[in-house]
């Protein structure tokens, strides 16, 4: 099985812009003028070019604004200061104050196109430092 991550943007030249630079991925397909294939992370990501306001579900139309979604994008980074910098140098928002967890330090963000995403820095233990005994 693999693990696909679609992401919609009203920008797509914006978002591959961003995203390449703010986490040093690499543009692989492109598929038309609608779809591009971002390379450099365990996991394949595409960029879907879905303009404000077209229909998200059948009913919701689509906001590129700021919002709270239960899924959101996690990067596990080495160097959680030089990541978030770095993701700030290239336009994403930084959201709060970095903090500090058993299983390691987080930084939110957010992207232009109101998406949730956190850089996580773990420790030597990581989440086995939080995790249940079985």
């Amino acid at each position: 099985m693999d693990l696909l991550v679609n992401l919609d943007v009203p920008d797509l030249a914006h978002a591959e812009a961003l995203v390449t630079a703010a986490f040093g991925l690499r543009t692989g397909r492109r598929f038309g003028a609608a779809v591009v294939e971002l390379l450099g992370l365990p996991v394949r990501l595409y960029l879907l070019h879905k303009p404000a306001g077209s229909l998200g579900d059948g009913r919701a139309r689509r906001r590129y604004v700021r919002h709270w979604c239960p899924v959101h994008l996690d990067v596990v980074v080495e160097d959680l200061d030089a990541a978030r910098a770095r993701a700030c140098r290239a336009g994403f928002v930084c959201e709060g104050e970095m903090r500090e967890a058993p299983w390691g330090r987080i930084a939110q963000l957010a992207d232009p196109f109101g998406h949730g995403w956190c850089l996580i820095a773990f420790s030597a233990r990581g989440y086995d430092a939080v995790a249940d005994a079985r």
